[in-house]
Formats: C-alpha cells, structure tokens, sequence
C-alpha cells in the first residue's frame, strides 16, 4: 500500500486523508468551470428585431419570456378583413424599441437554445417589453406570466382582441411542425 510522505503523515494526515481531498478538490473545480459557462444575467445593446416575441442582441437570440406573438407569416381579421397580424407584432416591436439600448435579464434558455428574459428599453421609459406588447394586444400571455395584461387587452379589444385570430402555438402546428413555441 502506498504511503503518504513523511511530512503529512507526521501532520496526522493518512493516505483515506489525501485522496479525499483530491475528490473534493476536483469537485471544486467542476463547479467552477460550471459557474463559469452559466447564462450571463443581463444582455444589452442595440437589438433587430426577429419577430413579434424575438430580438438578437450582441449576436444572441433572445425570446421575450411569457409572450407569444403571432409568426411572420400569420394572418388574423380585422374589421371582416384579413391582415398581417405577424408583421404587424413585428413592426410594433421594432417601433418600441428604435434605436434605443435593450437590457435583457436572462432567466434561462428556451428548448431552441434561444435566451429567454425580461428586457427593458429603459431609454423609452419601458421597464417590461413582454408586459407591454402583451397589453396592446400584440402578443398573447404564455404560461401565466402576463394573464392581467391579457385580461386587459381583451376586455379593451385591444390588437388581436379586436378581431379573430389563432393562437400562435395553434398556427404553428398547422404550418411548421417541431416549432411550438
């Protein structure tokens, strides 16, 4: 059996002694490296808009966490007449945002890998970006994050209140299956 040097064993220190340091040392180091790879929590800077739910900050895709906006591509009906309620929640996201600075405080990661947060656009006086599209009626609360706003919206006939719509989960089972959020 090995033996520890003389100078740890004389400290009281065994040979069990050592090699549960060495465990508990390399464990260290794998929650270091993990704390290192960890979300940033806030991404900030100019922002395009994808669409009506999405933006790219710095190079990253970041959805807006506890909306859904309708897709590009989705009609909806106004006033008996069909529109392009996707571009519309797109435009209207980029109207908000122009060209001030976005602050996103990342929660996480969707099933995309895109970064999910709340963000701001604090140059226009808006705390919540998600709050905000989803009062207007340009977007639907997801998950239950934003069921006042929703509320609000509805009772006020508000965007897509205002008229028939499908749901954006509904619309993209029916036109690209494997994208359902």
């Amino acid at each position: 059996m090995s033996r520890l040097p003389h100078r740890l064993a004389n400290r009281g220190f065994t040979l069990s002694d050592a090699l549960w340091a060495a465990v508990a040392f390399g464990l260290m180091a794998l929650a270091a490296l993990h704390l290192s790879e960890r979300e940033p929590a806030v991404i900030a800077g100019a922002a395009q808009v994808t669409d009506g739910d999405s933006l790219r900050i710095a190079g990253e895709a970041v959805r807006l966490e506890g909306i859904d906006a309708p897709e590009r591509r989705q009609t909806c009906v106004a006033a008996g007449a069909p529109y392009d309620c996707g571009e519309a929640a797109a435009r209207a996201l980029a109207l908000l945002v122009g060209d001030e600075q976005v602050e996103c405080r990342i929660s996480g990661r969707d099933r995309y890998r895109r970064r999910l947060g709340r963000c701001a656009v604090k140059g226009r006086g808006i705390e919540d970006l998600g709050a905000l599209l989803v009062r207007q009626g340009l977007a639907l609360d997801y998950r239950g994050r934003y069921a006042a706003e929703e509320a609000e919206a509805r009772r006020a006939r508000a965007g897509l209140w205002a008229g028939e719509f499908e749901r954006p989960s509904e619309w993209r089972k029916r036109h690209s299956p494997g994208q359902q959020d």
